[in-house]
C-alpha cells in the first residue's frame, strides 16, 4: 500500500473537500448578508441553489488548487517528509486564503456593483491611486466581514491539521512510480472536466450566464456563483461577438440607430451643462417618488426635489450600467455597458459619435470636469477619446485643503469652481461634470456634520450634502451672463444602497432620475415624461435641442420630440442582457432568451416566457436580438461615428 500512496490521496482529498465546504460558508454569508437584495423563498430553495453552486465552486476550487494538487502527487520521494508537507500546508493556504478572500469583498460591494466580482475590477482599479484608503475605510466600517474571514480561516486551519500525512518510503520504485503517473493522468482528467464544467467535448466551459439556469429570480444566479469564480472566468474574455439573427432591413425599420431631428430657430446656440450625479438614484428623491405610493417615503434632496416643479423630468428612467464609467459612455456618447462594458473592452479605443463630437463640430468649447485625481475612474482616458478639449480634475484645482481625503474635492468648493471656471469661457460652451461626494466611505465635511437629513442608509446623509452642493452652484450660476441661455441636464450614473422594498425589485436597481432644465422658455423644458426613458436618451435629445439638424448614430430617442419612438431600454445585470420593449421585459444571454417577464414585475418575480406565447412577445424578441446584432456590429466594426 505504501508503493500506491493511500494516504496522501485521502489526504488531498480531504484537502480539497474542506475547500468545497468553505466555500458553502461563504455562500450562505454572501446571502446573508445581502438578503434584502437577493430574496430566497424557502429553506429548500436556498438548498436547491446551493446545491447547483457546487459545479462553479468546482471550478474556482480547481483552478485556485491546480499546483497544489500536482505538487500533492508529482513523484518525487521526498513527498512525504515534514519539510515538504509544511511546504504544501503554506502553498494551500496562501492560494486559498487571497482566493477566499475575494468571496468576502462581495459581502460588502455587492451592494453597490449589484453583481459579483469581475476581472473588470482590475479596470476600475488601474486608474486608482487610494486602492489602500479605500480598503482600509471598508474594514473599518464593516468590521464583521474581517471577523468572519480570520475565524474561518482559522477553523480551515484547524481542520486542515487534523489529517496528517506520516512519512513513508516506497519499498519498489517502480510500482511507486507507475502508480503515480496512472492517478495523476486521472485527477488530471478529472480537474480539466471540473474546470470546464462537464466532459463533453461539444459543450462549452461552464461560465456566468449558466447560473441562470437554476433559479427562479435571475438574481438568485449571484448565490449560484462565487466570486473566485466569476473573477477567473472573466480574465482576457471578451464577449463582443458579431451575430447575425436578422436582416439589415429588419433593423433599419425597427431598430432606427441613424436619427435625425430638425429644429428651427436654433440659434443662438444654447450652451449645455451636464451634471453627472454620483450614485444620486432615484430612490432618494420625493420629486420622482410622488406617484410610487411608498408609505411614509423620506427625500434627502430638498433643491433637486424643487428645480424638479421647474423641468422636464423622466419619472420612469433606467440606468444603462452599473458602474460610473459605464454612466460616461451612457450619457455622452449613447453606448449602454452590456454584460462586458464597452468602455473596457478592445473596442473603446475608436472614433465616437457623441455629444462632444457633435458639439465641437457645432464650434462649441468642451470641458469634463471631475474632483478627483487626474485620471480617476478612466474618465480622462474615456474623455479623450470622446474629444473633450479641456480636463480639469484635482491637479486644475489646485487646493488640497479643500480634498475629503479619499476620493477628491469636496463637491460644494468643486461645484463654486466648476461655475467660475465657465464663466470664463465663451459661448457656446458643452461642459460635464462628475460628482464625488456621496461615494463610499459616505461622509459629509466636518463643518456640514448635523446639518443634512441622516437616514436609515448611510449614503441618506452625503446625498443631502451633494444635493445642497447643487442648490449653491444654482445660486452662484444664475447671477452669471450665460446662465440665461444654457440647457441644464442631472442625471446618477448608477443606484447605490436601497432601503425600500420597491427599489429591492430587480430592475429598479437601475432607477434612476433624469432632469433637463433652462431659464430659458424656448426650450419648454417642463412637466413629467412618464415613458420608460434611459440614459442613452440624453445624447439624442441634446443634439436636438441644440439644432444640429443632421443624421447621427443612436440607440436612445430625443425625449422633446414629436416623433412616435418606441423605446428600447438596454442594460445588463451582469450575466444576463435585459430589454424593456413594450409590454415585457426580456432577458437574454447573447444566443437565447432565458425568461420574458410583463413590464409591471419589476422584480422579475413570473417568468412567462413559456406561458404567453403571442405576436407582441415574438416581435420583441425579434427586435432584442436585432438590437444586439447592430450594437455588436457597430462596436467590433469601428461603425461608432455615424
Amino acid at each position: 500500500m505504501k508503493n500506491i500512496r493511500i494516504q496522501e490521496i485521502f489526504a488531498l482529498i480531504y484537502r480539497i473537500f474542506l475547500a468545497f465546504f468553505f466555500y458553502q460558508i461563504a455562500r450562505f454569508l454572501f446571502w446573508f448578508f445581502n438578503k434584502d437584495l437577493i430574496k430566497v423563498d424557502s429553506v429548500s430553495d436556498y438548498l436547491n441553489i446551493s446545491f447547483h453552486g457546487f459545479a462553479f465552486d468546482t471550478t474556482a476550487i480547481l483552478y485556485v488548487n491546480a499546483l497544489f494538487i500536482l505538487l500533492s502527487l508529482i513523484p518525487i520521494l521526498i513527498n512525504t517528509k515534514k519539510q515538504y508537507q509544511t511546504f504544501l500546508f503554506y502553498l494551500y493556504f496562501i492560494t486559498n486564503g487571497i482566493a477566499y478572500s475575494l468571496n468576502f469583498g462581495d459581502f460588502i460591494y455587492y451592494k453597490f456593483s449589484q453583481a459579483r466580482l469581475t476581472s473588470a475590477a482590475i479596470d476600475v482599479s488601474q486608474h486608482e491611486n487610494n486602492l489602500g484608503k479605500v480598503f482600509f475605510n471598508a474594514i473599518i466600517d464593516h468590521p464583521f466581514v474581517l471577523i468572519w474571514f480570520v475565524i474561518l480561516i482559522i477553523l480551515w486551519i484547524f481542520l486542515y491539521k487534523k489529517v496528517k500525512v506520516k512519512e513513508q518510503k516506497p519499498r519498489v520504485l517502480w510500482i511507486y512510480f507507475v502508480s503515480s503517473i496512472v492517478t495523476l493522468l486521472l485527477v488530471a482528467t478529472l480537474v480539466v472536466g471540473g474546470i470546464r464544467g462537464d466532459f463533453k467535448h461539444s459543450t462549452r466551459p461552464i461560465n456566468l450566464v449558466d447560473a441562470n439556469r437554476y433559479v427562479k429570480n435571475p438574481l438568485q444566479a449571484n448565490i449560484v456563483l462565487n466570486s473566485v469564480f466569476s473573477f477567473f472566468r472573466t480574465i482576457n474574455t471578451n464577449n463582443f461577438k458579431e451575430v447575425h439573427f436578422v436582416d439589415q432591413k429588419f433593423i433599419d425599420e425597427n431598430i432606427k440607430s441613424e436619427k435625425i431631428y430638425i429644429r428651427e430657430n436654433a440659434e443662438p446656440k444654447p450652451n449645455v451643462v451636464i451634471f453627472i450625479l454620483e450614485s444620486f438614484a432615484k430612490e432618494y428623491s420625493g420629486a420622482f417618488n410622488k406617484n410610487t405610493k411608498i408609505k411614509n417615503f423620506v427625500s434627502y434632496t430638498p433643491f433637486f426635489d424643487s428645480l424638479a416643479t421647474q423641468s422636464l423630468i423622466a419619472t420612469d428612467a433606467f440606468a444603462n450600467g452599473r458602474q460610473s464609467i459605464h454612466a460616461m459612455s451612457s450619457v455622452l456618447a449613447g453606448i449602454p455597458s452590456l454584460t462586458d462594458a464597452f468602455t473596457s473592452s478592445p473596442y473603446s479605443n475608436q472614433k465616437i459619435q457623441s455629444i462632444v463630437s457633435v458639439s465641437n463640430e457645432m464650434g462649441y468649447d468642451t470641458s469634463f470636469f471631475h474632483g478627483a485625481a487626474n485620471g480617476s475612474m478612466g474618465f480622462l482616458g474615456f474623455g479623450n477619446i470622446l474629444g473633450f478639449k479641456h480636463y480639469y480634475g484635482k491637479t486644475e484645482y489646485n487646493n488640497d485643503k479643500d480634498f475629503d481625503g479619499i476620493w477628491g474635492i469636496w463637491d460644494e468648493p468643486f461645484f463654486q469652481y466648476f461655475a467660475k471656471t465657465l464663466d470664463q469661457k465663451k459661448s457656446p460652451f458643452m461642459a460635464t461634470l462628475f460628482s464625488v461626494s456621496s461615494h463610499d466611505p459616505f461622509k459629509v465635511p466636518e463643518k456640514y456634520k448635523g446639518k443634512f437629513r441622516k437616514g436609515p442608509l448611510e449614503i441618506d446623509e452625503p446625498i443631502g450634502y451633494t444635493d445642497y452642493s447643487l442648490k449653491k452652484f444654482f445660486e452662484t450660476a444664475k447671477k452669471m451672463p450665460w446662465y440665461k441661455n444654457t440647457i441644464f441636464v442631472l442625471v446618477a450614473d448608477h443606484t447605490n444602497q436601497i432601503y425600500y422594498p420597491e427599489y429591492q425589485k430587480a430592475m429598479n436597481r437601475f432607477a434612476i432620475p433624469i432632469l433637463f432644465f433652462s431659464p430659458n422658455p424656448k426650450y419648454n423644458l417642463k412637466g413629467e415624461f412618464t415613458q420608460p426613458a434611459q440614459q442613452i436618451d440624453i445624447y439624442p435629445t441634446l443634439v436636438d435641442l441644440m439644432g444640429y439638424n443632421k443624421p447621427f448614430r443612436s440607440w436612445g430617442r430625443s425625449l422633446v420630440s414629436e416623433k412616435n419612438e418606441q423605446p428600447i431600454i438596454v442594460n445588463s445585470n451582469g450575466t444576463l442582457e435585459q430589454f424593456m420593449i413594450g409590454n415585457y421585459i426580456y432577458l437574454f444571454n447573447g444566443k437565447d432568451f432565458t425568461g420574458i417577464y410583463h413590464k409591471e414585475d419589476l422584480g422579475l418575480d413570473k417568468n412567462v416566457m413559456n406561458s404567453e406565447r403571442n405576436a407582441e412577445t415574438e416581435k420583441g424578441k425579434l427586435i432584442a436580438k436585432a438590437w444586439y446584432q447592430d450594437y455588436m456590429n457597430r462596436v467590433i466594426n469601428k461603425k461608432l461615428n455615424k
